[in-house]
């Protein structure tokens, strides 16, 4: 009598993580774009089939709004919470470190201007932001709307920072990159864009810490004006009391 066949017994199965899941596609955003981040391509980097992926993200847009929630929670609020640190110097650090954590991933830094951050992360992030606003001396009102464009300039010159990677890559050294756009804005004939041609320098600069720090100084100056704050946070009305 033939003896029945053995089935072979499948092995323990993977656990993965969000974790896991999402870090994979930062790493595919980075190296590849969207195209490459694919449900498929995100699966094989993890070592599982596509419909494992599914158990944690119903679909992309869902994974998307993961990895801006992602980012977004990994940003340090202590850099922002201590209220003994002048207002506007928690701004800027603030700005500073999500300039860091999003160009760290330039393929990702489309995803938070092409959809809607309303997610807990995001929520929170705008709230501190607001909450050191109002402790400021501005109005709820003025906070959020201040909040708003604080935001747009943050993410717009990070957006306009990592464009010219393409939008993938890692991001090469910020001297590096400044060189190379001298060199571009080096050529620019004088005859016919004079204004642009005497200032390539300032203009290979757009791209610094330096010139981030400059705009965002400006954007705070504006608010500052406004809304009756002096730059130390301290309302003009106060201190123009006899």
């Amino acid at each position: 009598m033939t003896p029945p066949a053995r089935t072979s017994r499948p092995g323990p199965r993977r656990t993965l993580t969000e974790e896991e899941i999402l870090e994979a596609a930062l790493d595919l955003l980075d190296e590849g774009g969207m195209k490459a981040a694919s449900i498929r391509g995100i699966a094989a980097r993890v070592g599982v089939a596509p419909n494992a992926v599914y158990t944690y993200f119903p679909d992309k847009a869902a994974m998307v709004q993961a990895i801006v929630e992602h980012l977004l929670g990994s940003v340090d609020h202590a850099v922002f919470a201590d209220p003994e640190v002048p207002w506007r110097h928690r701004i800027e650090a603030l700005a500073l470190e999500l300039r860091e954590r999003l160009t760290a991933h330039p393929g990702a830094v489309n995803l938070m201007v092409g959809g809607p951050m309303d997610g807990p992360h995001a929520l929170a992030l705008n709230e501190r932001l607001m909450g050191v606003l109002v402790g400021a001396g501005l109005t709820s009102e003025e906070a959020a709307k201040s909040a708003y464009l604080l935001i747009v300039y943050v993410f717009g010159s990070i957006t306009l920072e990592v464009a010219e990677s393409g939008g993938t890559h890692r991001l090469p050294p910020e001297s590096l990159r400044i060189s190379a756009r001298q060199a571009d804005f080096s050529a620019i004939p004088a005859d016919t864009h004079p204004l642009s041609a005497a200032t390539a320098g300032v203009m290979a600069g757009y791209i610094s810490t330096d010139q981030y720090l400059w705009g965002l100084r400006k954007v705070l100056d504006g608010i500052t004006v406004t809304s009756g704050v002096d730059t130390a946070g301290v309302s003009i009305a106060t201190t123009q009391r006899p």
